[in-house]
C-alpha cells in the first residue's frame, strides 16, 4: 500500500511539474532551493520528510484538481446564465421554480466530493500521530522574542537560539531572518520528537520542509515529530503573532550524519559555561540586532547581559523560570 502512494506522489510529482510548465512562463521558475523560500517559486516548498510530501501529494493530486473543476464549473454555469438568461435572448422567463433532479445532483455530488476528500485527510492526519519509535526527544520553548532547545534523552539543558545579525549573516553566506546563533542539530534518518510549549505568550514551531507546525502554548505541551531523509541545513520561523519582534523567532535545523550528531553531543555535555560578557543594548544593536528600539532602559556601562542574547528586544533569562517574568515587563 505504502509503494503504491510513493508511485502515485512520484507520477503526480511529474504530472504537476508538466501541467505547471505548460500553464506559466518559463521565466516565473527559479531552481528550488531546498529547506528555505525560493525567489520567483510558484510551487510548494519541496519536503525532506515523509510527512511533507503525503501533504504537498494530498494538496496538488487531491485538492487542486478537485478545486480547479469547481471553479471551471461554476465559471462555466455563470457564463451559461448571463449570456443564455439575460433579458435580450430570453425575453420572457419562466415560471417554474424548482428542478427535483438537479437539486438531487447539487446535494450529492458534494457529499460524495468531500467524501473523497476526508478519505485522504483523515489518512494524513492519522500518518501525523502515528509517530513511530522516537530516537531523542526534543523540548522547544517559544520566548519572546527567541527560542530555547532542550534535549532531556541527551542530559543537554536547555540553550538560547537568537536570530543571527545581518552582517554575521551575509559574511556566512547564510539567509539573514532565518538563520540562528544556535541551530536545533538532529541525526539524518532518525525519528525525532519535539515537545513544544510556549513560557510567555503563543508562539508556534514550523518547519515548512518537514510539513510540521505546531502551536507553543504557555501551560500546554504539545507534540509533533519528523525523520529527515537528507543532511542540510532547513529553515522555520515563528507562525503566531506574538508581539514586535515576531519576524525575528527564526528556527535552523542542521541535520548531520550520526556520528557528526554523536560528536556534537560530546562538545556540548562536555563544554564549559562561557563567561558572560559585558554589553548594552547599544552595542547589541549596532551588532545587527533587532531593529526595534528597547522598551526597557539599557543597563549601566559593565553590567553582566546573558551571552546569548542578540536582539536587544528580547532579553534572554539565565534560567527558565525567569522567562515569565522578563516577558511580563514587556
Amino acid at each position: 500500500m505504502k509503494s503504491r502512494f510513493q508511485g502515485m506522489r512520484a507520477l503526480a510529482r511529474g504530472l504537476t511539474a508538466g501541467a505547471l510548465a505548460a500553464f506559466w512562463s518559463a521565466s516565473a521558475f527559479a531552481a528550488e532551493k531546498i529547506g528555505e523560500p525560493t525567489d520567483g517559486a510558484i510551487n510548494m516548498q519541496p519536503g525532506v520528510t515523509p510527512l511533507r510530501d503525503d501533504a504537498i501529494f494530498f494538496h496538488n493530486v487531491i485538492l487542486m484538481p478537485i478545486i480547479t473543476a469547481i471553479m471551471l464549473l461554476v465559471l462555466g454555469l455563470l457564463l451559461w446564465c448571463i449570456f443564455r438568461f439575460n433579458k435580450r435572448a430570453n425575453p420572457t422567463p419562466a415560471r417554474w421554480s424548482h428542478n427535483t433532479p438537479v437539486e438531487i445532483i447539487w446535494t450529492l455530488v458534494p457529499v460524495l466530493i468531500l467524501v473523497v476528500i476526508a478519505v485522504f485527510s483523515f489518512r494524513l492526519l492519522f500518518e501525523y500521530h502515528d509517530m513511530p519509535k522516537p530516537y531523542m526527544t526534543i523540548k522547544a520553548t517559544g520566548y519572546q522574542w527567541y527560542w530555547g532547545y532542550e534535549y532531556p534523552d541527551k542530559k543537554i539543558p536547555e540553550f538560547i537560539s537568537n536570530i543571527l545579525p545581518e552582517d554575521k549573516a551575509k559574511a556566512k553566506g547564510v539567509p539573514y531572518r532565518l538563520a540562528a546563533t544556535e541551530p536545533l542539530v538532529v541525526p539524518v534518518n532518525q525519528v525525532v520528537r519535539v515537545l513544544v510549549t510556549g513560557a510567555d505568550v503563543i508562539h508556534a514551531f514550523a518547519v515548512p520542509s518537514f510539513g510540521i507546525i505546531t502551536d507553543a502554548v504557555p501551560g500546554r505541551v504539545n507534540e509533533t515529530w519528523f525523520k529527515v531523509d537528507r543532511v542540510g541545513t532547513f529553515y522555520g520561523s515563528c507562525r503566531e503573532l506574538c508581539g514586535i519582534d515576531h519576524a525575528f523567532m527564526p528556527i535552523e535545523v542542521k541535520v548531520v550524519t550520526q556520528p557528526e550528531f554523536d560528536a556534537w553531543v560530546a562538545s556540548k555535555t562536555t563544554a564549559k559555561p562561557a563567561s558572560t560578557p559585558t554589553t548594552n543594548a547599544a552595542t547589541a544593536n549596532a551588532a545587527g540586532g533587532s531593529n526595534t528600539p528597547t522598551p526597557n532602559a539599557a543597563p549601566a556601562a559593565g553590567s553582566a547581559v546573558p551571552a546569548a542574547q542578540v536582539n536587544p528586544a528580547a532579553p534572554t533569562p539565565t534560567t527558565k523560570t525567569a522567562a515569565p517574568a522578563a516577558a511580563a515587563a514587556h
